[in-house]
């Protein structure tokens, strides 16, 4: 070997060591994929989670606003868990842990509830008021409970079937009705959606907040016109 050719070898070699262990195709320290059941961090399972239905934020989606320190303020952990593990009946919202048949470990729904607490409670959201219950074993009275409707939400809400571009939504379409529980109603009314403009119990008439009767009555009004087949009768065929 010539002296040219020898000091080519000897560039091209150190130049193959200068890599080390970034050579092309190794992997570098840290890029091993995390396996799906060890994710933990909050932020990462929510928006695989719970983004799509609640809001990124927390808000904003087309489900209940998990964000909204007056919801938090009423539901406690042990709720909150037990919805995330078994899912909500007579709603859209799936079980998501393992025991139910869904994805995530006990770990990480407790991420998850530890997780929406520590950003989204706030101990006196709700401090020195008067609100109603989370939940009650309260017998409604679906006749006063229209009367309630009238005086709080009729001014936003109208009834029967939605109309397409109707300013105000309808509180009692047969679609709509089917696809929330009636404790899912009562949280909604109680907290509000205060990131779409929904009042809360004390806003709905301004001075005249709604006790733990009205809340009571006014969903079992709306439970009264839940239709046993929503949808139909389908219109006649030729």
């Amino acid at each position: 070997m010539n002296v040219r050719g020898f000091c080519g070898s000897i560039l091209v070699l150190c130049g193959i060591a200068s890599l080390g262990c970034n050579a092309p195709g190794k992997p570098t320290a840290g890029a091993e994929a995390v396996r799906p059941d060890e994710v933990k961090n909050f932020s990462k399972l929510y928006s695989q989670n719970c983004a799509g239905c609640h809001g990124a934020d927390g808000q904003h989606g087309a489900a209940l606003a998990l964000a909204n320190p007056v919801y938090q303020a009423i539901v406690d952990e042990g709720t909150l868990r037990n919805v995330i593990v078994n899912g909500e009946p007579g709603t859209l919202m799936p079980a998501f842990a393992q025991s139910a048949g869904g994805m995530l470990t006990d770990d990480q729904v407790n991420a998850l509830v530890s997780g929406m607490r520590s950003r989204w409670y706030h101990a006196d959201a709700v401090q020195g008021l008067d609100v109603p219950p989370f939940k009650t074993d309260k017998q409604g009275d679906a006749a006063h409970g229209q009367q309630v409707f009238t005086s709080h939400c009729a001014s936003c809400h109208t009834t029967g079937v939605q109309q397409q571009n109707a300013k105000a939504s309808s509180i009692t379409d047969g679609s709509y009705l089917a696809l929330i529980s009636d404790q899912s109603l009562r949280a909604i009314i109680i907290a509000g959606r205060p990131d779409i403009g929904h009042p809360d119990w004390r806003s709905a008439q301004p001075g005249h907040p709604m006790s733990d009767q009205d809340v009571t009555d006014v969903v079992a009004w709306m439970a009264s016109q839940r239709q046993k087949t929503p949808g139909q009768p389908y219109p006649s065929q030729p």
